[in-house]
C-alpha cells in the first residue's frame, strides 16, 4: 500500500498562501515559515504530518500528496480547512 510523508502550511487565504510560497521558493526555510504562519497544530513541528496512507487526509490534500512531485512546494491547495502549501518529503508506492 502507498504511503507518504509530507509537511504543510495552512492559511486562510490564497493570497497569503502564494506569498509564503514565493518566500520559500526564494530560500526561506519551510519549517520556520510553518511555525510562524500555519494555523494547523503541525506548524509547531515545522508543518510535519508524519507518514500516512491514501484516504487519511481530505481528498484534495490526498490527491496532491499521492500524485505530486516529491520535494517540490505544491499549492495553494484549497480544502474546507483553508489553503495549504504542501511539500511531499517521501512517498512509496
Amino acid at each position: 500500500m502507498a504511503k507518504a510523508s509530507a509537511r504543510h502550511i495552512l492559511v486562510e487565504s490564497q493570497e497569503t498562501c502564494e506569498e509564503l510560497k514565493k518566500k520559500i521558493e526564494s530560500g526561506d526555510d519551510f519549517a520556520k515559515i510553518a511555525a510562524e504562519h500555519s494555523q494547523c497544530p503541525s506548524g509547531k513541528q515545522g508543518g510535519d504530518l508524519g507518514e500516512f496512507g491514501p484516504g487519511q487526509m481530505v481528498p484534495e490534500f490526498d490527491e496532491v500528496v499521492f500524485t505530486g512531485e516529491v520535494g517540490k512546494i505544491l499549492g495553494p491547495v484549497k480544502t474546507n480547512f483553508g489553503y495549504h502549501l504542501i511539500e511531499i518529503t517521501n512517498r512509496t508506492e
